[in-house]
């Protein structure tokens, strides 16, 4: 008889390390390792060899790189997703996809549960289990921070030493780290006090200020229907366009970001974030939209802004909300196309320049000199109509 399996998402340290070991002594079952590559710059080979070393009785190393910048990334800008005005959400929007691969392999290897290693304090483990109740409901989740007894960083060093689980041994870092293509997060350790600078050395993806080039940086983005699709003319595709706008971004010490945040379950959390590339194609895209969308359609589609970032924040991305909000996103995103050029430099992103064959802009309108489609005396009975409410609530009170 087959023993029955649980598939665990693995990042190869420390926790996850143990969290396999101990499903596999708890649940007596196999424990299948799911590795995502989403851009974290990681040997995946060495973290799968780590897995199986551990005890995973089989091993799914996947690259999710295109699907995660083409499917996730790229609408949640065309959204123009911001999180609390500052947050790009570089781990928010991850986690589902992740979560659907996860429960993706679950079924196709009939299993009876899957796991992960997030804590019960933080947002991750709300994002992971929506999203797996959302596709797959009748699955068992198991979150063994939420239910075993070890406390604490020293708890599972302990437990592992005692296992005989060998992980990693690197230099400490005072503060937790989380990476993919779009962005680098950083949170925990020393920047739990807010009034604490962030240690120079800690950046991974964009240079200090101070160390950015003395000239700027001049480059065109050009969008089709709300989407980056090629940087100075050449088409590129989107995990290699991310990547060079990225670098680009991150020689000039564009993207970051330091905030405290409110988490979903009730707290205050500080996270500082690198987010070049995105930063750049957010600022971008904005521009476009300045020159080519409708400005009702703009309008309705900024008010759901906030309401959008929260659901990608909570980890509602497979919510019957989220889709029908999207699909007035990529409605309002038709003939949002056209070129951007921006100039780059130490840490700004400044639009420079807009053109598009569907542009709404119309300088012979907009123009301050002589012309001959605006009759500037129809403004007076606008003003009139517009007005005449005000008049009619200061007349009342008289």
């Amino acid at each position: 008889m087959k023993k029955r399996s649980i598939v665990l998402a693995y990042s190869g340290g420390l926790d996850t390390s143990i969290i396999l070991h101990w499903l596999k002594e708890n649940y007596n079952a196999d424990i299948i390792a799911y590795i995502a590559d989403l851009g974290q710059g990681e040997d995946l080979k060495a973290i799968a060899k780590r897995a199986k070393d551990v005890g995973a009785k089989k091993v799914y190393v996947e690259n999710l790189r295109n699907e995660f910048v083409k499917d996730y990334v790229f609408p949640m800008i065309q959204a123009s997703s911001v999180y609390e005005g500052n947050y790009l959400l570089g781990t928010s929007i991850a986690r589902p996809l992740i979560a659907k691969r996860q429960i993706e392999i679950a079924k196709k290897e009939k299993s009876f549960a899957v796991s992960h290693g997030s804590t019960g304090k933080g947002n991750d483990q709300i994002r992971f289990e929506l999203s797996f109740n959302a596709l797959s409901p009748d699955i068992e989740i198991i979150a063994p921070w939420r239910i075993w007894d070890l406390k604490s960083r020293e708890d599972c060093i302990r437990y592992a030493r005692k296992n005989k689980i060998s992980v990693p041994v690197t230099k400490a870092k005072p503060y937790s780290c989380d990476r993919n293509i779009y962005h680098i997060s950083y949170e925990g350790g020393v920047l739990e006090d807010p009034w604490t600078e962030p240690p120079v050395e800690m950046y991974e993806s964009v240079r200090l200020l101070e160390k950015t080039p003395n000239k700027a940086t001049s480059i065109i983005v050009t969008f089709k229907d709300g989407i980056p699709v090629a940087v100075d003319n050449k088409k590129l595709s989107p995990v290699t366009l991310l990547e060079k706008l990225n670098k680009i971004g991150g020689t000039n010490g564009v993207g970051v970001v330091d905030i405290v945040e409110n988490r979903f379950v009730g707290m205050k959390s500080r996270g500082v974030y690198e987010t070049p590339g995105g930063t750049i194609l957010n600022i971008a895209h904005r521009a476009i939209e300045s020159l080519t969308m409708d400005r009702e359609v703009m309008h309705i589609r900024d008010s759901l802004v906030p309401k959008i970032s929260q659901l990608i924040y909570n980890g509602f991305w497979f919510s019957p909300e989220m889709s029908t909000v999207m699909a007035l996103v990529k409605q309002s995103q038709k003939n949002i196309s056209g070129d951007v050029r921006l100039k780059i430099y130490k840490g700004n992103v400044v639009v420079s320049g807009r053109k598009s064959k569907f542009s709404l802009y119309n300088a012979n309108l907009a123009t301050f000199e002589e012309d001959n489609l605006y009759d500037q005396k129809d403004a007076t009975g606008f003003i009139k109509l517009n007005s005449l409410r005000l008049i009619l609530d200061k007349l009342k009170s008289k």
